[in-house]
Formats: structure tokens, C-alpha cells, sequence
């Protein structure tokens, strides 16, 4: 099955919408196949503030329905945790929301942006997804992220090149509690390294210390201007160092 044939047959959608290259390019498929839409993003303390714009910005231009909806994940001890199935939870709480609110806007299936190339297999976040019943469009129609990105470009979407990128949480190492102030402190740094010209990286808390990951084709930059990263988030942190191998 196409995508076209899809949204043709599932003409009615709800989707979860995170403004990233997947869920953009699925949100663009289902208004250019005349399909009723409406997207929803989750906006909670793992996610930085950059996304909810890009995620806002996204859907006016394409002219569908869109709704910000806030979840307080913190509040869940299962997530807070940080085990190593804390997607699973963190995932279930997320869905739930735009579930519910999707069935009272008249919604009855809802969509995520899984593509076929990812690894479900080690993600806890896919099994709430199969168990809340979230159909996987570009999954089940064999899309890649290879595609995704190609048929963005394409569609003329500024998302097409865009970095993944993960919820905070994922900066703290599993077993480590998830605060308020840990999330807050990532993106702070994250937002000066982006304001350096940075665009794929992690900062990783290891305790109250700092791992910059920086991704291959900056990484040579990033080790040049180590001393003046350092100084940048250095106050954040009780130390900070950048990984001397790319992520």
C-alpha cells in the first residue's frame, strides 16, 4: 500500500505530532491527499521550547488543525525513575493525552511517525504504541528515513535535513533520577550550543558533570573551539568535556 492509498482509505486522522522529520513529512502527506487531519503536540518538561515552535510554525503552513497539549510527565514516578523502559511509561502517558482528546474532537485513530527503518526492537516507547492501538502510516508502508527525508526535500519541507532529536530525558543517564532542574540545566546548554552554530549534539549529564557528543561532520570544529564550548557551559556544569570520538 502507498501512502496515497493510506489516507484514502484512512481519510480521518488524528497525529501525534513532534514537528520532526517524520511526523512532518506523514502531517504534509495526509493534507496533500485531502485527508482530515489534525495534529496534536505534547508539550512537557522533556521537551525544549524550540521544538513546540518548530511544531507550531509547521502546521500553520500546511493549514491543518493543531493543538498543544501540556502533560505533566514529571509527576509520574514510573518515569522519574529513569529505568530503562521509561519511554514505555513515559510513552503511554503521552498517548493517553492525545487519545483522549483526540476522541472528543470526533478522532478515532490516532497516528505516529515510526518509519520503517527504525529499530522497534529496542524501543519500550513502540510497545505503548501497539497496546493503545497508534497505527505507524510510514512503517506499514515501508518508508524509510532515507525517503522520509528524500520526498520532504522534495515537498519543499524545511524539515527534511533536521537533526533527530530526542526528548531531554534522554541526556540523563538511565538510573538517575529525572528532575525538573536536570532538564532545565540540558536545555540551556543545548540552546548555547545551537546558538553557536551547533546542530547535531547531545549533552550528556554524567552526575553534575557534562559529555558534549557532537556528531561527525562538526565534530572537528567542536574540538577546536573545545576551550571556548567549555567556558560557554562551563557554569552549568561541575565540569565539562567533549567526547573525543563523533556520535
Amino acid at each position: 500500500m502507498t501512502i496515497h492509498e493510506y489516507f484514502k482509505v484512512n481519510n480521518r486522522i488524528a497525529l501525534a505530532f513532534s514537528g520532526g522529520t517524520d511526523s512532518a513529512y506523514l502531517l504534509w502527506e495526509a493534507v496533500s491527499c485531502g485527508a482530515d487531519v489534525k495534529a496534536y503536540y505534547v508539550k512537557s518538561a522533556l521537551q525544549p521550547g524550540f521544538e513546540t515552535r518548530d511544531a507550531e510554525e509547521l502546521a500553520e503552513r500546511l493549514g491543518c488543525g493543531f493543538e498543544i497539549l501540556k502533560v505533566d510527565v514529571l509527576s509520574d514516578p514510573d518515569v522519574t525513575a529513569n529505568p530503562a523502559d521509561r519511554c514505555y511509561y513515559c510513552k503511554k502517558r503521552i498517548m493517553g493525552t492525545i487519545i483522549a482528546a483526540a476522541k472528543a474532537d470526533g478522532y478515532d485513530l490516532l497516528c505516529d511517525g515510526t518509519n520503517a527503518s527504525d529499530d522497534i526492537s529496542d524501543r519500550p516507547g513502540y510497545k505503548a504504541l501497539q497496546e493503545l492501538g497508534i497505527r505507524s502510516p510510514l512503517r506499514e508502508c515501508g518508508i524509510t528515513k532515507a525517503e522520509v527525508r528524500a520526498r520532504s526535500k522534495e515537498a519543499g519541507l524545511p524539515t527534511w535535513s533536521k537533526p533527530a532529536y530526542a526528548c531531554l530525558a534522554t541526556r540523563i543517564k538511565t538510573g538517575e533520577p529525572i528532575t525538573a532542574e536536570k532538564l532545565e540545566i540540558t536545555e540551556k546548554a543545548e540552546g548555547i550550543l545551537f546558538d553557536m552554530g551547533y546542530s547535531d549534539f547531545r549533552v550528556r549529564m554524567r552526575g553534575d558533570a557534562a559529555l558534549v557528543q557532537i556528531a561527525k561532520d562538526q565534530h572537528a570544529r567542536a574540538m577546536a573551539e573545545e576551550k571556548v564550548i567549555i567556558e560557554a557551559i562551563g557554569g552549568l556544569y561541575s565540569s565539562v568535556s567533549i567526547d573525543p570520538q563523533p556520535r
